[in-house]
């Protein structure tokens, strides 16, 4: 079959699919069970869709923002749960699945252990978010409401601003900027800081990652996760009566997640130069491409090139830092009315920045470590199902 006029065929349902797969012996083989199976692949596209779809109605200002990004773990949840209810466990109530298919399934669950790692790097990235929350907290604090402002709280806050800004550089932009200071604290143990919190120092903020090793690469991990991971043929689809299909949906969906949440959030050697090319003919596939887009549409805006991530709320961070940092350089004493008035202005903007991370960190972060252990699970789950060892 030429390669368009195969493309072209993918813009038929899953059902119809299986169907011209098992044609031949339809008449022998219409029980109720295959009926069911080919409802089950049928609803797991059709749920893939709606999720993704849903996803991206949101508007530019929702997307990638904490409950953004979070509801995008919650949507991979629910897909790969359909994916277990349609492919793993109605597989172990069928009389056998074919080698093909068993190697497929094999092969997306092993694909997915290349995720923890994502996962672990993710979770340390949340961590660097929540430092600089405690940063930004110590900066309101310095301009107590109830107190005069005095030359005492400018200069503590000029100096927690300076660090956080040097704590949000991007890593590559930082070890470049600040010599061999920063080279000596990045050659030492990627282990919590077991200093105050509120006195780290600066290598502190760009070593976070102790859930993975020095030499690891987000932008790596990504590749590797992508190898390999293409549209079945039509040959495929026969031999694994259509289970293909929703292997190849699940290991899209898996990659994506994995990328956008690099994109969004601080990760070691951050990459977004990941092969991501999805037929738009499958019912999912707009939704997801258009995603991406976004995404990468984003990531090329002036004020976010050199962004350690993508999250709504870093940006949030940075400008509201930037511009406390300009008032704090710019006031003379005694100080005006004017002036203060202004100071307080930012003041009340940077603590409702903080109280939103506060609130905002530990949910998502519960989710990622959600998204971990479920990919563990359903992992052993599934090639239990096809009779292979974890």
């Amino acid at each position: 079959m030429p390669a368009t006029e195969y493309q072209r065929s993918f813009g038929r349902t899953l059902l119809n699919l299986r169907r011209d797969s098992v044609h031949s012996v339809a008449e022998s083989s219409t029980t109720a069970e295959s009926t069911q199976m080919e409802a089950e692949l049928d609803s797991f596209q059709r749920k893939v869709s709606e999720r993704f779809a849903d996803l991206n109605a949101s508007t530019s200002e929702d997307l990638l923002s904490l409950e953004w990004v979070g509801k995008l773990l919650d949507s991979f949840l629910s897909c790969q749960e359909e994916f277990r209810s349609a492919v793993v466990v109605s597989g172990n109530h069928r009389a056998a699945i074919s080698p093909p298919a068993e190697r497929m399934i094999a092969e997306y669950f092993d694909r997915s252990v290349k995720a923890l790692d994502v996962c672990n790097a993710i979770r340390d990235g949340v961590e660097r978010i929540r430092q600089w929350q405690k940063l930004i907290e110590m900066v309101v604090c310095a301009f107590d409401g109830k107190r005069p402002l005095g030359e005492g709280q400018f200069r503590r806050a000029k100096k927690t601003l300076v660090e956080l800004a040097i704590g949000m550089l991007d890593d590559k932009e930082a070890s470049s900027s600040s010599g061999s200071v920063s080279s000596q604290h990045r050659n030492r143990s990627f282990g919590r800081n077991k200093e105050h919190p509120h006195h780290r120092t600066i290598g502190h903020f760009r070593s976070l990652s102790w859930s993975v090793s020095r030499s690891w690469s987000a932008s790596k991990q990504l590749q590797a996760l992508g190898s390999g991971l293409a549209p079945p043929r039509a040959g495929d689809v026969t031999a694994t009566g259509g289970l293909a299909v929703p292997v190849y949906t699940m290991g899209s969906v898996l990659l994506f997640v994995m990328w956008a949440l690099v994109a969004a959030i601080p990760c070691q050697d951050r990459g977004l130069q990941v092969h991501f090319n999805v037929p738009r003919s499958f019912q999912w596939g707009g939704s997801l491409m258009s995603l991406h887009d976004r995404i990468i549409e984003e990531s090329r805006k002036r004020e976010r090139r050199n962004s350690c991530g993508l999250l709504k709320e870093i940006n949030q961070i940075e400008r509201s830092s930037r511009l406390m940092g300009e008032l704090v350089d710019s006031v003379q004493f005694p100080l005006s009315e004017e002036k203060e008035i202004g100071v307080r202005e930012r003041v009340e903007e940077l603590g409702q920045l903080q109280e939103a991370l506060k609130n905002g960190l530990d949910p998502f972060e519960r989710k990622v470590r959600e998204v971990f252990h479920r990919i563990v699970r359903s992992r052993t789950e599934g090639l239990e199902s096809v009779g292979t060892a974890p």
